[in-house]
């Protein structure tokens, strides 16, 4: 990976994303911020067979300065919602991904993905082992750009979060830079995981250590 040219990394971290199931199918995406110029991968394509010359590059008002060279390409649904981060949060790298772990934790709670006293909670910044983790869930909406204004209100409500769930579909996550991104990227997937398996032992991942059973539910006979 060219860690100097935004284009490479972009298209490097969307074929490892592929690997890891996040963007199959087309869906999912990333974009970077460097030196006043946004890059983003289009729409509608394979993920795992992006080219450099396939980017396109915004402004940061969100103005497209530079298209793909391939003609029919489309800007990513998710432009309005990569510049949430960008602009609320000071991001320099915003990632979807489609990951069936993110989808599957946002069907075990309501509002907000909670957990605590797991070890890969100190891979997000600002979190350490003793403190509860906490993700908004936003709702679905037929069209990804319609999603904006949901995710900007969860943006500020939830300043700790650098990522936000969307129930049936996926999450977006961010970092100051591609290498924060993709750390808190795999960090909350592992976490998204292992509520999942948690809830089908029986766990509260919700529950800190010393309380009845640490959540197991109690066993009579």
């Amino acid at each position: 990976m060219d860690e100097g040219d935004p284009r490479e990394i972009i298209c490097a971290l969307c074929r490892q994303f592929y690997d890891q199931g996040w963007v199959s199918g087309t869906g999912g995406g990333i974009s970077l911020r460097v030196d006043g110029r946004v890059y983003m991968a289009p729409s509608g394509v394979m993920k795992e067979r992006l080219q450099p010359a396939d980017l396109f590059v915004l402004d940061e008002a969100g103005e497209v300065i530079e298209r793909p060279q391939a003609e029919g390409l489309r800007l990513s649904q998710c432009a309005p919602l990569f510049f949430n981060a960008f602009n609320a949060r000071g991001a320099g790298a915003v990632l979807h991904s489609h990951s069936v772990n993110a989808m599957l934790a946002t069907l075990l709670y309501e509002g907000e993905f909670r957990v605590t006293h797991l070890e890969m909670m100190k891979g997000i910044r600002g979190v350490g082992y003793h403190d509860e983790l906490v993700v908004p869930i936003l709702e679905n909406t037929a069209h990804e750009c319609d999603l904006a204004d949901a995710m900007a209100r969860a943006i500020e409500a939830y300043p700790q979060s650098h990522a936000v769930l969307v129930r049936r579909h996926g999450v977006y996550v961010w970092g100051a830079d591609w290498v924060e991104a993709k750390t808190h990227a795999e960090c909350y997937d592992y976490l998204f995981e292992a509520a999942v398996r948690m809830r089908q032992l029986g766990l509260d991942p919700t529950a800190r250590p010393g309380t009845p059973d640490n959540g197991k539910p109690r066993v009579t006979h």
